[in-house]
């Protein structure tokens, strides 16, 4: 396949346009992991004294910093842990008949304790790990095509190379994120590996286990943005073109600049649209993005481009120092911190007058001009879903597909003993048979009252009980 020549533009080659990317997505070679990155030398293997944040970053642009992210007061995040855990229990009936209750919450930021099972819930995945048990094993088990497994091993030390899963080349993360990829080859022969689905996956094993983080990938890529990583980009093609319709509407001033400096959208859109922003923002920001992303859908990378477009370019003012296309360009390489805090960016995009149906309008029109001036699209995509009820609408699941699977169980020792009890008593039996020499048979000790229980085990949840660990952790 034809390669799309050097010079990076925002995380991507400089030179991508619309009819360059036509026919090829080798060409999308996301290189390194941000222009502040170093070296896969200094990377992989990368030893420091340094402290992981509160997100397992040991360095590098997406690191935790104070002005990066809202702090919630520790009995806030109880409260909506609680919450969490209730809609968790409950999930078709919030689905069916409080979903804006739940968009809200998702909205506010679903607490990072239960984000991993969150997400997996509001993609769909859950269901559909439990529609197709063992499915992953099957996977995982077998070689792979060579051709893309030799394009995934050498792409794995790319992925976030200060985060505290992957930073070691061939370490547990690594190795996870190998697998997730290699299984989606296998699952979608026809469509193979894109580039831009390892920092999606990454993102995901970063959550929850390789299983649950290859059905999250699946959804994402069939579901929420289907097409995008096929062969010959058309899907993101026709969604840059959506953007800048849309952005003519929110800021005309930045459409203009845009259009006047020939600045396609493919320039500077892909790795924000087809990595979900994960790899352009400060990561407290990110997660908000994806659980705002995850439950309502496409629409929310939408809004997060045009918040950033229309902040960078949208006065005259701010249009002073880009004179010409390679200014605009830097200025989209390096947008300023305050416009991608968690707290501006979260209620921009919150505030921003963009809807589903909006977006599929536009959608539309792009492929109505597509089909005149070009015409067939080369690949069928199915149709996207908007968010999470959207999913859930299409392919009902039934209730044990939503139940709660325990991932830890311990049982309580007070269970223990008396499960115990009967082997005890014979043990009893049998020392008094050869003591007495006939058979006497001994009364069954009555089990503690509740308050006479150890004092070790005494008013705990896990009593008289096989608890799941995993509601706590």
């Amino acid at each position: 396949m034809a390669r799309i020549p050097p010079g990076k533009v925002n995380g991507l080659q400089s030179a991508l346009s619309s009819k360059s990317l036509q026919g090829t997505r080798e060409s999308l070679a996301l290189d390194g992991e941000s222009n502040s990155f170093a070296s896969d030398s200094e990377l992989n293997g990368y030893t420091s004294d340094r402290q992981t944040d509160k997100y397992g970053f040991i360095g590098g642009a997406q690191q935790y910093s104070e002005q990066s992210a809202e702090d919630i007061p520790p009995e806030v995040l109880r409260q909506r842990e609680a919450k969490w855990l209730d809609m968790l229990n409950s999930w078709d009936k919030w689905m069916a008949k409080r979903h804006k209750k739940l968009k809200l919450r998702c909205q506010k930021g679903i607490p990072p304790s239960l984000r991993g099972r969150a997400w997996l819930y509001l993609s769909g995945g859950k269901v559909k790990r439990e529609q197709h048990r063992g499915t992953f094993e099957d996977l995982d088990s077998q070689a792979g095509d060579p051709k893309w497994v030799d394009v995934i091993e050498r792409d794995l030390h790319r992925q976030f190379p200060f985060h505290e899963m992957f930073v070691a080349r061939g370490g547990h993360g690594q190795q996870d994120l190998f697998r997730v990829l290699k299984a989606y080859t296998l699952h979608r022969p026809e469509e193979g590996y894109c580039q831009a689905q390892a920092p999606i996956a990454a993102v995901l094993l970063m959550h929850m286990p390789a299983e649950d983080a290859f059905w999250g990938l699946v959804q994402i890529c069939e579901k929420y943005l289907p097409g995008y990583y096929s062969a010959g980009l058309e899907a993101i093609q026709l969604d840059g073109e959506t953007l800048s319709a849309l952005l003519k509407r929110i800021s005309p001033v930045a459409h203009r600049h845009l259009k006047k400096h020939k600045m396609e959208p493919i320039l500077y859109m892909t790795e924000w649209f087809m990595c979900a922003f994960s790899r352009t923002l400060p990561w407290a920001s990110v997660l908000r993005v994806w659980d705002m992303f995850l439950c309502e859908g496409v629409k929310i990378i939408f809004r997060v481009g045009l918040v950033l477009l229309k902040s960078m370019l949208g006065t005259q003012d701010k249009l002073k120092t880009c004179q010409g296309q390679y200014e605009t360009m830097e200025l989209l390489k390096n947008i300023e911190s305050r416009y991608m805090q968690e707290a501006f960016i979260v209620r921009e995009v919150i505030e921003l007058p963009v809807s589903e149906r909006d977006i599929e309008k536009e959608h539309l029109a792009q492929l109505r001009r597509w089909k005149e001036t070009r015409g067939e699209l080369h690949c069928k995509s199915p149709p996207r879903l908007h968010g999470a009820k959207a999913i859930m609408a299409a392919e009902p699941p039934r209730r044990q597909d939503l139940r709660q699977n325990p991932t830890i169980i311990v049982q309580s020792p007070l269970a223990i003993r008396q499960e115990g009890g009967g082997q005890e008593d014979e043990s009893r039996k049998k020392t008094k048979e050869e003591k007495n020499g006939k058979m006497i048979r001994e009364e069954t000790k009555p089990s503690p009252e509740p308050d006479q229980a150890p004092a070790l085990f005494k008013d705990t949840p896990l009593q008289e009980s096989n608890q799941s660990l995993d509601t706590y952790l």
